[in-house]
């Protein structure tokens, strides 16, 4: 058997036991504009901890942002999101007004709310926008964006790859809104330590089946896919239900509550790796955490308050990206895991080891998130 495959898998698990080290929640702003003849009316939505982070809010650095802190830093935070956002209609540059700011509370924290108009120099049939907040203190950052136009909204999402958006009012592109949310939700599964550390706990025992008290390889690989199967069909069916349900607002639960649970779910099935409890239909276990999984999923799509119809383009969009990013995962780890199952290398460093890295990050992260600690920052 040559070691490359498990020397591959044993770096693989290094690197992202050292990105999980530093790793974050997800960063994103919701843009809201509507345009009436030459004139945009916009809602920007920025997280106070990403503020924080970019020019110092929490000036006693005591943890909590009070609103005097807060208002100290209005003209700051205007200066600083206004410049790193550019409004065109029909090619030329709309001149920003003044800036109106609020707080409000999303799924994951506290947001400063700004208000603004900008007027362009001719009644507007193409919508364009710049953007380039935070993109370079966070690649993993992104804008969602929704512009209303005599009631039919248009959607897109901004991020270092795609600074720039242009929007035919007149005439939607359902297709490429589709696309976008796609590879979004590709992306949001990518950078979904959580869920990705969940998945591998759930594969790494998949090449192996539990006899006489111990591992052993599984013998067959149409076996192994079909155990992969069973588990990736029961996290899929679950998520996608509660994405949905959440989506449309049928089910709605404390951002802190299902972030603990997710943590706590990545952290017994790392344990149960170890020590294996359920033996045959693990894919009911796999079932259960994935309905608090598809509620963690919801938390982007909520927050941008898409209309009904864009909803639906949305969620459909952005199930399907989660799916294709799963799919990918479980593609590239399998084969590769199925190879080298027989050896003691992956027995005892991939499975043991790797077992024992995901549920001490788990457990790290189950502490933070039921403590409310590092989730963000407040206004008090």
């Amino acid at each position: 058997m040559k070691p490359w495959p498990i020397f591959i898998l044993i770096c693989s698990f290094l690197i992202l036991f050292s990105e999980l080290a530093f790793a974050h929640k997800e960063s994103d702003s919701y843009l809201r504009f509507k345009v009436d003849g030459e004139t945009i009316y916009g809602q920007w939505d920025i997280a106070l901890r990403d503020l924080d982070y970019a020019i110092g809010l929490d000036s006693d650095n005591d943890g909590q942002i009070t609103w005097g802190e807060l208002r100290k830093k209005h003209q700051a935070i205007s200066k600083y999101v206004l410049s790193r956002i550019q409004l065109s209609g029909n090619g030329s540059i709309c001149q920003s007004g003044p800036v109106n700011q609020l707080v409000d509370h999303h799924t994951d924290g506290a947001y400063t709310v700004l208000n603004f108009s900008a007027v362009c120099p001719e009644v507007i049939r193409t919508f364009e926008i710049n953007y380039s907040l935070l993109f370079d203190l966070d690649p993993l950052h992104r804008g969602l964006l929704q512009v209303d136009f005599n009631g039919k909204v248009q959607t897109g999402v901004l991020s270092p790859e795609q600074q720039t958006l242009s929007l035919d009012l007149k005439h939607s592109a359902n297709w490429n809104e589709f696309l976008q949310f796609v590879k979004e939700g590709v992306w949001h599964i990518w950078i979904g330590y959580d869920h990705i550390l969940f998945l591998l706990s759930l594969l790494l025992p998949a090449v192996l089946c539990w006899q006489s008290g111990r591992w052993q390889p599984q013998k067959s690989f149409r076996v192994t896919l079909w155990e992969v199967l069973k588990i990736v069909t029961a996290f899929t069916l679950a998520h996608s239900i509660t994405l949905s349900l959440a989506v449309l607002g049928l089910v709605s639960l404390p951002s802190q509550w299902v972030e603990s649970v997710i943590a706590a779910s990545v952290l017994i099935a790392a344990l149960h790796n170890l020590y294996p409890i359920i033996h045959t239909r693990l894919w009911i276990m796999t079932f259960i955490f994935g309905l608090v999984h598809g509620l963690g999923f919801a938390s982007v799509l909520i927050d941008l308050g898409l209309p009904s119809k864009s909803l639906a383009l949305a969620l459909a969009g952005f199930n399907l990206g989660v799916e294709i990013g799963q799919v990918i995962i479980v593609s590239v780890f399998i084969p590769m895991a199925f190879l080298i199952r027989h050896s003691w290398s992956y027995q005892r460093l991939v499975l043991n080891f790797g077992s024992i890295a995901i549920a001490l990050v788990a457990l790290v992260w189950l502490v933070e998130r039921s403590l409310d600690m590092n989730l963000g920052i407040g206004v008090s």
